[in-house]
């Protein structure tokens, strides 16, 4: 994939001469210092949600016999 980045002169300057001694293109170059600093970055796992459960999850679920208006009524306390 072709991408623009936007690198400092003097940094541009020294890795085309790194690149030239290496043998190597200057795109191997970018993508093995990507590579680097990615590996060395440690992965953030997702955020996962606390449990905030109430109640006996095995139990019955009080819920499941009121009518939607006993539960508007629960939810909203009267107003």
């Amino acid at each position: 994939m072709k991408t623009t980045v936007d690198i400092a002169d003097a940094l541009l300057a020294r890795a085309k001469r790194q690149a030239k001694q290496s043998g190597r293109p200057l795109r191997a170059l970018v993508e093995e210092g990507l590579r680097r600093v990615l590996e060395d970055t440690p992965v953030r796992s997702g955020y996962e949600l606390p449990d905030r459960s109430v109640g006996n999850p095995e139990g019955p679920n009080p819920l499941a016999a009121m009518s939607w208006q006993d539960l508007r009524d629960e939810i909203y306390g009267g107003r």
